[in-house]
């Protein structure tokens, strides 16, 4: 990276904050992997009603013209009750929100959840809802590209992700780490069993690890602490000493439940002013390993250090 001013660094790392944010969602949302599996569907073996289904003859003609297989674009009920989160995929190439399906008495957000489907009644209703608004935005584009379901349901993506990003509650930079590890986690198959929100996740290994408060993240070996993680993403220099502090006094009651936990500090670079540095030597016993967010977002020998330290 090219030397940039202490302002221009904080704005880089805000941008890849936020990136990796939107990235997180992206499979956080099983995105690639819904699309995959509708695209493996069957769809000639599907009873098609089409007029009950909401699909125009137009719409239908222009993607059939196209040589592109219907299940793709319109939503089967079938698809809707067999594959999971299939109705996210239809709602975002429709480019309509979940806020916005729910002021059409639609509500399905609980159904856009991993192993979680519709009844008939409700796959019908939503279907039939998803497919008149893909109808009239096939209609509209005589010169049809495959491509643009990628980008529509993109563009809904996109816009789901910036509504997440603004409700974030408390530190986004928290938000940011959590997400990384639960990826980490999922990627590398590493899940017995997760809690509905994800806070929760028991491990392959007998450990469970824990997304709270204090700490921000906890790994357990049955009710011992073995691993405790803080995360300070503040950027106000005024405050560095009082997040250090805070940080060494949380750690040190995971210490005093388990002195042979690993501990470890993820912090933003501002933080590490030379005072904070030497409060962190000394109290290295209580703050094993630290890193900043930086670290963890950009180097990838760092964030690989992060992960063999936490055995994932």
């Amino acid at each position: 990276m090219t030397d940039l001013t202490d302002q221009q660094a904080a704005w880089s790392l805000d941008q890849l904050t936020k990136s990796e944010f939107f990235h997180q969602k992206l499979h956080a949302w099983g995105m690639l992997e819904v699309a995959q599996r509708i695209e493996q569907v069957r769809g000639e073996k599907l009873d098609w009603n089409w007029e009950q289904l909401g699909i125009s003859e137009q719409a239908l003609n222009l993607i059939m013209h196209r040589g592109i297989k219907p299940v793709i674009v319109f939503a089967h009920p079938q698809v809707l009750m067999q594959i999971s989160r299939a109705v996210s995929y239809y709602r975002m190439l429709a480019m309509v929100s979940q806020k916005s399906m729910k002021r059409v008495g639609l509500t399905g957000t609980r159904y856009e959840r991993e192993r979680s489907f519709p009844d008939e009644q409700a796959a019908l209703a939503v279907a039939i809802h998803l497919n008149e608004i893909i109808s009239q935005l096939v209609e509209a584009d005589d010169q049809i590209n495959p491509r643009e379901f990628d980008l529509w349901r993109g563009m809904a993506a996109g816009s789901q992700a910036q509504g997440s990003w603004q409700n974030t509650k408390g530190s986004k930079t928290e938000a940011i780490v959590k997400g990384l590890l639960q990826r980490r986690l999922r990627e590398k198959k590493r899940i017995l069993e997760e809690s509905a929100n994800g806070l929760r996740m028991q491990l392959r290994d007998g450990r469970k690890v824990v997304f709270a408060d204090e700490p921000d993240i906890g790994i357990y070996k049955g009710d011992e602490i073995m691993t405790a993680i803080e995360i300070k993403g503040g950027i106000d220099t005024a405050g560095v000493l009082e997040r250090i502090g805070a940080a060494i006094k949380s750690l040190s009651r995971a210490k005093e439940r388990n002195p042979a936990s690993t501990t470890l500090l993820i912090l933003q670079d501002v933080s590490l002013t030379p005072r904070a540095q030497e409060d962190l030597k000394i109290n290295k016993d209580i703050v094993n390993h630290w890193f900043t967010v930086r670290d963890v977002l950009q180097d990838v020998n760092q964030r690989e250090k992060l992960f063999d330290l936490l055995s994932i």
